[in-house]
């Protein structure tokens, strides 16, 4: 009888995480600040780990943010992103885990690892590599997962309410400030993307690959942004005192 019982609980157990993966979420929140860093996106990381979030398919939000109506009125309707530190000597290790409300962990990436000496590029390359676990997981938001409870029994009204179209919305993209390239980069391959060195030689920028091609997330000191190709010519877009700013690049690869 207990055998029997045991059993029961390890199929429900099975039946119930099966149930339930990322594709059952849209949304992600996630903090603005990881616990194993001194502040709020230090490196860029909070900002890259939400960028990849939002590239692989999610809505993201930081927690110190307002939150739509649905996410705040039911905070199991989204993903809690974590990032997280093993300290190691000479390298980098961060893992990317995916709770739901309850703690449960629906996704954990692979150990994403970097020897790189750079600060800033050794996490943001550690995280990239860490995000390639998630890559492989297909992802189509399919919808809430199936409950067991039933259904409320709507209903129908008496009268059908008149409702106006939805008005379209649209986005008007931000003018940036354009500033002139200040001289020649050379790129240097990495195992995610490039470094970029001036004639000194010193690291400048550096870059990582996206999905898109001419595309990458770049780090330039404390400035996190993309460089992108637009009209046969290199772009560092970025934002400095909320401010969109377009800086021009001379690159050699």
């Amino acid at each position: 009888m207990k055998r029997n019982v045991l059993l029961l609980f390890l199929l429900v157990s099975v039946t119930a995480q099966a149930q339930t993966s990322i594709n059952n979420y849209k949304y992600v929140v996630m903090p603005e600040k990881f616990d194993f860093l001194k502040d709020a996106n230090q490196y860029g990381l909070n900002f890259l780990t939400k960028a990849l979030l939002e590239n692989k398919g999610f809505t993201v939000y930081f927690d110190n943010q307002e939150l739509p109506k649905e996410i705040a009125t039911d905070r199991c309707t989204a993903l809690k992103a974590e990032v997280a530190q093993r300290k190691a000597i000479f390298a980098t290790n961060l893992t990317l885990t995916l709770k739901d409300c309850q703690g449960n962990v629906i996704f954990k990436s692979k150990e994403g690892k970097s020897r790189e000496k750079d600060w800033a590029t050794s996490y943001n390359e550690a995280l990239t590599d860490a995000f390639k676990s998630l890559a492989d997981v297909p992802y189509t938001y399919a919808g809430p997962a199936a409950t067991t409870s039933p259904r409320p029994i709507e209903t129908p009204a008496t009268t059908q309410p008149i409702t106006q179209p939805a008005t379209p919305v649209t986005t008007t993209p931000a003018t940036p400030e354009s500033k002139e390239a200040t001289g020649t980069l050379y790129a240097q391959a990495t195992a995610n993307g490039f470094q970029l060195i001036d004639t000194t030689p010193k690291i400048v920028m550096s870059l990582l690959k996206t999905s898109a091609a001419d595309s990458f997330i770049a780090t330039k000191g404390t400035s996190n942004g993309i460089v992108f190709k637009k009209n046969g010519e290199w772009v560092f877009e970025y934002y400095l005192e909320n401010k969109l700013i377009a800086e021009k690049l001379l690159i050699k690869f």
